[in-house]
């Protein structure tokens, strides 16, 4: 590799993790300031169609019933997991990055908001399932939520780095010259 191609490789390094640190600090604060009102208000829209429905806070008010909006409902880890594994994958270009990011984001919210109505529909009609098949969401499929999402968008995307190894393979390999 160039000269010019190695410190290009390297700042391109040190932006990706960079930016990974300042978006985690405050506990993800940026992920639940932006996907809170994206993940809260279409679901007291849908709901409103059917149902007298309140939003009051993050909380939904519909049939005698309160269900709050949590972070964890919101699934901000979630979110930061997917950035993470597409900022540490090198050698993408900027606008394929960028694309990656939001087309990972979008997804996640519709999945995330599709789980949010089942389990809502669930909780409404009262059935003994609602504890077993919220767990299910949360330990298992929220996790296979983000691996298919991520690749997905490695084969849509023709992707053949490996997230953080790669990073870690390419300083090695200078490391050793």
């Amino acid at each position: 590799m160039k000269k010019s191609n190695e410190s290009d490789y390297i700042l391109n390094l040190f932006s990706r993790y960079l930016i990974l640190l300042l978006v985690s600090i405050n506990g993800l604060f940026i992920f639940y300031y932006v996907f809170t009102p994206l993940t809260i208000y279409p679901i007291s829209f849908i709901f409103s169609l059917f149902f007298d429905t309140y939003l009051v806070g993050n909380t939904l008010i519909m049939k005698s019933v309160s269900i709050e909006f949590i972070k964890a409902c919101i699934a901000g880890s979630a979110y930061y997991l997917l950035l993470i594994l597409i900022l540490s994958t090198p050698k993408i270009e900027v606008k394929k990055r960028i694309s990656m990011i939001f087309i990972a984001f979008l997804s996640l919210l519709v999945v995330n908001l599709i789980r949010i109505s089942l389990l809502i529909l669930i909780f409404l009609n009262g059935y003994d399932f609602f504890d077993i098949t919220h767990k299910f969401f949360w330990y298992f499929m929220s996790t296979v939520f983000v691996v298919v999402i991520w690749f997905a968008e490695v084969k849509y995307f023709k992707i053949k780095e490996i997230p953080v190894y790669s990073d870690l393979k390419y300083l090695y390999e200078k490391i050793r010259k």
